[in-house]
């Protein structure tokens, strides 16, 4: 039995003070400090946040590895480089390159999935494969030579390892009969992204099988007031929705709006890229040079390319930036994605019987301990 004491627990509806959080490989509870077992190991948070695992949904790369490197060595490097983000748990993102390269990307992280569990870095929960199913006129960073039409066949192959796949719905036959396959045999999320869908597309696909949506506004139609676009469809539907949390893919004056209309259905992600975790400079993104300025990474040409995102600073970024509590703010990057990820029963927040994932931070949410099912994985 572990303790740990002196910090402000973050719990899914409130913070909770004065009080201890003991933990085995699950949460055991929260007690006042005069009960705490009197062999526990004690952990002090010195004053310091205690929140669940975070968890990241989309994200390509870190330390200068990139997934579709579909090297073990690169998916390790990512996973333990993750620990200081204070992820415990993530979904390894493909991107639309090669269709071989991305068959040994996903055999690679299937290959390494079970070990992760266990390993000094963040758990591989799955992979999001963010292509090579989408619109040229929205394919943003992404290298329009490898696009394909939708593919069930290919997706049902992968199904034990893909848990998100991002497609543009208006690329599939006109009644959408991939997606139809893709939901009727395989619990794989299909996310709509990068995508030139107008508003009635998007909404019929979303009445067949899409149940969630790509770094929200951008790669996409727009909200306008005569053509409603893919961003009014995600806000229209009970659709969970990625936001990429930088300050810059979206402005911070949208924060509080899609909290109020989203709620626990908005899931904070990265998106980021190699460069992350490393100086500012020149990099490569499946083969592409990425020139990585302040918080910005762009390609040659000018055109965006994901970020070099930490998920704890995305957290405190929205909280800083709007009037969200901080326990959603946190619910948005641990919650929030395990629910959309069917995984809520384990992880996601600090309740009773659930696994012992658990990050202590400073009071600007910088981590200074990663813990994952009970064993601290990373201290600053």
């Amino acid at each position: 039995m572990k303790a740990i004491i002196n910090g402000k627990i973050i719990l899914k509806d409130r913070i909770v003070e004065n009080s201890a959080l003991l933990f085995s490989d699950v949460i055991e509870g929260i007690v006042p400090n005069d009960k705490i077992p009197a062999d526990a190991e004690v952990i002090d948070a010195k004053g310091g946040y205690v929140a669940p695992g975070l968890i990241d949904l989309h994200i390509h790369g870190y330390l200068g590895k990139d997934v579709c490197d579909g090297e073990e060595e690169s998916i390790r490097t990512i996973s333990k480089g993750l620990l200081a983000n204070g992820v415990t748990g993530y979904l390894p993102t493909t991107m639309t390159v090669d269709m071989k390269v991305i068959r040994k990307a996903l055999e690679v992280c299937r290959a390494l999935k079970e070990e992760s569990k266990t390993w000094e870095g963040s758990a591989i929960l799955g992979c999001h494969a963010e292509g090579p199913f989408i619109s040229e006129s929205k394919k943003g960073a992404q290298d329009p030579k490898y696009i394909l039409k939708p593919d069930a066949k290919f997706v049902k192959e992968y199904a034990d390892i893909i848990r998100i796949i991002t497609l543009a719905p208006e690329t599939d036959t006109e009644d959408f009969e991939a997606i139809k396959e893709i939901r009727r045999d395989t619990d794989v999320i299909m996310s709509i992204g990068h995508t030139s869908a107008d508003y009635d597309t998007a909404m019929k696909s979303t009445e067949i099988g899409m149940r969630h949506v790509t770094h929200l506004f951008n790669a996409m139609t727009p909200l306008a007031h005569r053509a409603p676009g893919v961003v009014t469809a995600a806000l229209n539907t009970d659709v969970s929705c990625e936001l990429i949390v930088d300050t810059f893919h979206v402005n911070p004056a949208f924060y509080d709006m899609l909290w109020k209309i989203k709620g626990r259905k908005l899931c904070f992600i990265t998106d980021c890229l190699p460069a992350g975790g490393l100086p500012e400079g020149e990099y490569t993104l499946g083969g592409a040079k990425i020139i990585y300025r302040g918080i910005v990474c762009r390609l040659e040409d000018g055109t965006v390319a994901g970020s070099v995102l930490h998920l704890n600073k995305g957290v405190w970024n929205v909280y800083s930036n709007s009037s969200i509590p901080l326990w959603e703010c946190v619910n948005g990057a641990s919650l929030n994605p395990a629910t959309t990820l069917g995984i809520d029963k384990t992880k996601g927040s600090i309740e009773v019987g659930k696994d012992a994932d658990i990050i202590i931070t400073d009071n600007e949410f910088n981590v200074e301990k990663t813990i994952i099912g009970g064993n601290i994985r990373y201290e600053s």
